[in-house]
């Protein structure tokens, strides 16, 4: 019988650790007033329906296990079902290297040591020594998990975010100037600008990942009731958080002066040394602190998606060597793979010319129309369980009954649509006259990556599989869906300003 390891703040921390990041902040900072009315529109729209549309398929009997994999596979079929997993795990390939970079740049400011951040080769090497450290530290199952993902959340979202909103509004009461126009015109964005689209999706890449720690759900305590609540849990803390966070920075630096890669620890800098010019070594902290917030969020994106994988080895989907897992339920094989693709992934965007390079640009790209694929699927697999499967017992239900449900995921569904569109608008960072040469390797590359799974379980359909349900795999230990995206969620905003630093 599985014993349940995770409580409810326990699976709460790691869910959040998976979508929340401190580091966006100045991302969303570049919209300045108009980022509230973006991050409310995008939680209502899009991330509230991925929520309760997950909330309700995780709580089907029998849905417990696999996460999207068994909500799809049970919906549309079983190769959807694989697609669906293969693309959230593939995304998250690219996701480490882009939540890493900005590990190595705080560390970098920390320690004094620009080389970390600057020099490829130095870089690369950081880059494998962290992502390793922690891949191997999740092998102890999924407590050890859980407690990165408490630790992370706490010391590298919560406490982070509290500070700098208490140290804005000090600022502000003391009669500081604020550095963004404050009326309803500055709040209300023109959506007749196809720019303005390209914003507000990338506020929408920012929620991507809520439904990775589904595939836990076996280890909550009481899932049936705590799943649901920390779905919506999440999305009111999510919106408030990224609202008040991304205000301050937009409201304490001047948008000239702001850096996308490094704008949380320049504003605790600027707003520290206001108040104290000998605060630096608070400022140095801090950064640490939220360096390893995001180790958190990396510690519960290796073995979410890896889950999902392991429940089609289960299947008889990928080679028998990958249905292993070690004592604590951990698929030591599948992890072990992926760590391989992500230092294979972290070569090519590390000497690949960084934040200024064209197949960098493309490489991010991809894993977010990717993963918008794997959206599609859910919601459309969705629909199937509302329309084709509504009679299957479940504990919990997305409120409004048929009517209510219809408008709630077809709301996800369009505003997944829209995502996909208009990610293949070539970046501003790129220069004019490359951008239908990043069109066109965007395209092909998203056709070759979209036909990989299908070709895939065709290939290993034809061998004849056979499902083989070891003996059930029990988690030592408690769980937490990243991201940014970090999953792919805007990291690729994050990147492209790699190039900006920290003034000392």
């Amino acid at each position: 019988m599985n014993e349940k390891k995770l409580s409810l703040f326990g699976f709460f921390a790691l869910t959040a650790s998976m979508v929340l990041t401190v580091y966006e902040y100045p991302t969303f900072a570049t919209s300045q007033l108009h980022l509230v009315f973006f991050l409310l529109l995008g939680g209502i729209l899009w991330f509230l329906p991925v929520a309760l549309c997950a909330a309700e398929m995780s709580t089907v009997k029998g849905w417990q296990n696999g996460g999207i994999f068994s909500w799809v596979s049970e919906t549309l079929g079983e190769r959807f079902g694989f697609a669906a997993i293969f693309f959230q795990w593939f995304q998250i390939t690219v996701g480490f290297v882009t939540m890493i970079y900005f590990i190595l740049g705080a560390l970098s400011y920390v320690l004094n040591f620009p080389a970390l951040n600057n020099d490829p080769l130095m870089k690369y090497i950081g880059l494998l020594i962290i992502f390793w450290l922690l891949t191997f530290s999740q092998l102890g199952g999924t407590k050890r998990t859980a407690k990165i993902a408490k630790a992370g959340f706490v010391i590298g979202i919560v406490i982070p975010s509290i500070l700098l909103f208490v140290l804005a509004a000090a600022y502000f009461i003391g009669g500081n100037p604020i550095q963004i126009p404050l009326s309803e015109k500055a709040f209300i964005p023109d959506f007749s600008k196809v720019s303005t689209l390209v914003v507000f999706v990338s506020f929408i890449l920012a929620y991507m990942g809520v439904e990775a720690s589904a595939s836990h759900i076996n280890e909550l305590k009481n899932p049936q009731k705590n799943y649901p609540l920390a779905m919506i849990l999440l999305v009111i803390l999510a919106i408030a958080l990224d609202a008040i966070g991304g205000f301050s920075v937009a409201a304490v630096i001047p948008q000239k002066e702001l850096s996308l890669s490094a704008g949380v620890i320049q504003t605790f800098e600027s707003l520290l040394l206001h108040f104290n010019p000998h605060l630096g070594w608070l400022v140095k902290l801090i950064a640490l602190m939220i360096a390893f917030g995001v180790m958190g969020e990396v510690s519960s994106w290796v073995v979410g998606p890896s889950r999902g994988m392991f429940a089609a080895a289960q299947r008889g989907l990928l080679p028998t060597f990958l249905r292993k897992h070690n004592k604590h339920g951990v698929p030591v094989p599948l992890i072990m793979i992926q760590g391989i693709i992500v230092s294979i992934w972290g070569a090519v965007l590390t000497f690949g010319g960084g934040g200024n390079n064209l197949s960098f640009l493309v490489a991010i790209s991809l894993t977010v129309v990717i993963y918008l694929i794997g959206y599609l699927l859910f919601f459309l697999g969705y629909f199937v369980l509302l329309f084709k499967k509504k009679d299957l017992p479940r504990t919990y239900n997305v409120p409004g009954k048929t009517i209510g449900k219809t408008i709630i995921a077809g709301l996800g569904l369009i505003m997944s649509l829209l995502a996909l569109f208009v990610s293949f608008f070539p970046p501003s960072s790129i220069p004019a006259s490359e951008d239908r040469t990043y069109q066109v390797i965007l395209l092909i590359s998203f056709i070759v990556t979209l036909l990989l799974p299908f070709i895939l379980y065709e290939l290993h359909d034809k061998r004849g599989k056979e499902a083989q349900i070891d003996e059930p795999v029990h988690m030592k230990t408690g769980d937490v869906n990243p991201a940014t995206y970090p999953s792919a969620r805007g990291e690729h905003h994050i990147v492209q300003n790699e190039k900006y630093t920290i003034k000392h």
